[in-house]
């Protein structure tokens, strides 16, 4: 016991002080009380099917990795955190999950294998978890100092629990209040992405969340801006059918969001697009830079989460998941991309 409280202790002494710098999240301890899990992988070099050169753009694929489990508590990936340089990811799935693994990876970021996957369920301050009250339906998750921030789509609203999680059996701390215009968010096409802006920009404490889908198809995304004194809305053209999934600030401070659809027409595609900070604002219309599009000769599922991290040697470095809706004809994927400066 004594020896356990010193890892926890030691693990909240480094977090504190990367916190403080302002350095990246250091790997600690996750979930020790959870389910473990058994998994596979299968390696990913190749982004595009038949394409060795691995370069789209700004964004060089580093590599991926197919996550192969019997396990239907796992499945539904659709937030995720990179944690210390890369070295281990904490996700939410859309039942109600924490999900916690260690990624064995090359100094680049490409990434080799999982190793000691943990879940455990989210729970309410009452101790209740979120499926109990059918709260569940969780889909966005970013850092906010110590806290972390959770969306909810069918209950459309925001979640803040501690951080870290040593255990995974941290108690919600409240529901952040949101616009009425959230809570009129259509049901399955909810809340979804969030991202806290960057400390010391014009967005620094606030908020922005976007739904996945307006009030129809030929409607904008709808985008809200919550707290740090700027609550407001703006929207996102909507284009070639995509919808919104997750996003994430750069640190940079370029906001970047990520986007899949899935019809009979198009089949299955992936879009990241960057808006810069500045045009993020009440009344603003956005429409921002493709920064990668990705059909279906590429490697590429239901994407649904987005993390960013950078190395030890100051690459920005992305990770996206894949949300399963635990099918057998769906996978679970993780990609890693680095991100290069713009041209010119």
């Amino acid at each position: 016991m004594q020896i356990r409280f010193q890892r926890l202790l030691n693990a909240a002494v480094v977090f504190t002080a990367a916190f403080l710098l302002g350095s990246p999240v250091s790997a600690m301890d996750l979930l020790s009380a959870g389910e473990t899990v058994t998994i596979k992988t299968k390696p990913i070099r190749e982004f595009e099917i038949s394409r060795t050169d691995n370069v789209f753009g700004r964004l060089t694929f580093l590599g991926g990795l197919e996550v192969l489990t019997s396990n239907r508590e796992i499945g539904g990936l659709s937030g995720v955190l990179s944690v210390g340089e890369g070295t281990q990811i904490l996700a939410v799935t859309d039942n109600g999950h924490w999900v916690s693994a260690d990624v064995d990876q090359e100094a680049d970021g490409t990434p080799l294998a999982l190793g000691n996957v943990r879940y455990a369920p989210m729970r309410r301050k009452n101790g209740e978890t979120l499926r109990r009250i059918w709260g569940h339906d969780t889909e966005g998750l970013s850092l906010d100092g110590d806290t972390l921030l959770v969306s909810a789509e069918r209950a459309n609203t925001i979640y803040r629990f501690p951080w870290p999680l040593p255990t995974g059996n941290e108690r919600m701390l409240k529901e952040v209040k949101v616009p009425q215009g959230v809570k009129e968010l259509r049901g399955s096409k909810g809340l979804e992405a969030i991202a806290i802006g960057p400390k010391g920009s014009s967005l620094d404490g606030v908020i922005v969340a976007v739904g996945e889908r307006g009030k129809s198809e030929s409607h904008d995304l709808p985008g809200f801006l919550i707290g740090g004194g700027k609550d407001g809305t703006f929207t996102i053209a909507r284009s070639d059918r995509y919808d919104a999934t997750d996003a994430v600030f750069l640190p940079n401070g370029d906001f970047l969001l990520l986007e899949r659809r899935f019809n009979l027409r198009d089949l299955v595609g992936m879009r990241l697009r960057r808006f810069d900070q500045s045009e993020i604002r009440p009344g603003a219309r956005l429409v921002g830079e493709i920064l990668l599009e990705a059909g279906y000769t590429f490697q590429i599922d239901n994407m649904e989460a987005i993390a960013v991290h950078q190395t030890a040697a100051g690459d920005t470095i992305l990770t996206l998941l894949s949300d399963n809706n635990r099918s057998i004809l769906q996978r679970t994927l993780l990609l890693r991309f680095k991100l290069g400066a713009a041209a010119g």
